[in-house]
């Protein structure tokens, strides 16, 4: 299916979802949010890998031109649109939920839908309610998101056709959304009041939560950069202790070695003092021998007395 080009307003994608006879290589297609009217050098990409860049087309070095990457989504990216009321915060669609970031968040999105049984397509924000969208699945279902109503499910639920959905746009006015499906048929369906018409405090409260929930994600990323802080000092720590401990064990082995080479020394200097005492020992008793000669005869008839 072509790209579905709109106004500047409006973002260009390529709402092509997965179809069963496609390899997940194969089912993969970027999505580009148009430039907003006072911003007309920033635009967002979503790539086929679920991440999200947000570009700047006068940047003048890959550091300028490049100003933010988001995770994004395990799989493509099928849908990425800002809100028109809030540009700072934008919508992203891929796997299997729908997402709401903040530029002022990096690691984490704000706010997301729960992981639905079948493949998200397509979605697109309302265009005079800030706190609604709109998403299309694989099973031919278009639901209608409401998160001042409720957060966890989407407010309707519409069985479109019992094929899948691809593309979804929102008039200006509203009041009139358009489906478009595999096989290129195209319902137009119109909404209830309640859905187009601006509700009382709405802005203020849309701006209440998105500022609530970003405060939270800083805080959440705070706690995370900490936390890995603490655990690279301590990997850090247990490296250099272990390089410390192989210092105390080779001066542990080198202290070893020359106290066996002292014992070794001292005995055999013992050793050599008891074979020289041995010697002098043996060899004492026969210069004794030799200092005292035996007695004679003449020696003995001179010993004896006299007689009379």
């Amino acid at each position: 299916m072509a790209p579905s080009r709109s106004n500047t307003n409006q973002p260009w994608s390529v709402p092509r979802g997965p179809v069963a006879s496609e390899s997940r290589e194969d089912r993969g297609t970027a999505s580009l949010t148009a430039t907003l009217p006072f911003q007309p050098t920033k635009f967002m990409v979503g790539t086929e890998q679920g991440t999200i860049i947000s570009c700047n087309r006068k940047g003048k070095t890959p550091a300028e031109k490049i100003v933010n990457v988001f995770p994004g989504h395990l799989g493509p990216v099928y849908a990425l649109q800002r809100n028109p009321l809030f540009p700072k915060n934008f919508l992203s669609v891929g796997d299997w939920t729908a997402r709401i970031w903040s530029e002022d968040i990096k690691d984490s999105s704000i706010m997301w839908t729960k992981y639905h049984m079948s493949y998200l397509t397509d979605a697109c924000w309302s265009p005079t309610r800030p706190a609604v969208f709109f998403t299309t699945k694989m099973d031919g279902t278009l639901d209608v998101w409401d998160f001042i109503f409720k957060q966890n499910d989407p407010c309707l639920s519409v069985q479109v056709c019992d094929e899948a959905l691809y593309s979804v746009k929102v008039n200006e006015a509203g009041r009139y959304i358009a489906c478009g499906s595999q096989m290129g048929v195209t319902t137009l369906l119109e909404l209830s009041d309640g859905l187009y018409s601006l509700q009382r405090n709405e802005k203020s409260l849309v701006t209440a939560m998105f500022e609530r929930e970003t405060r939270r994600e800083k805080i959440l990323e705070a706690r995370n950069r900490e936390i890995r802080l603490k655990e690279k000092e301590r990997k850090e720590g247990s490296k250099g202790g272990d390089e410390a401990d192989d210092r105390s064990k080779d001066r542990e082995n080198l202290e070893q070695e020359l106290i066996q080479k002292a014992e070794k020394d001292f005995s055999e200097l013992m050793q050599e003092e008891q074979k020289s005492a041995e010697e002098e020992r043996t060899s004492r008793p026969a210069s004794a021998a030799k200092a005292s000669p035996e007695p004679t005869g003449d020696d003995e008839g001179a010993g004896d007395e006299p007689q009379e």
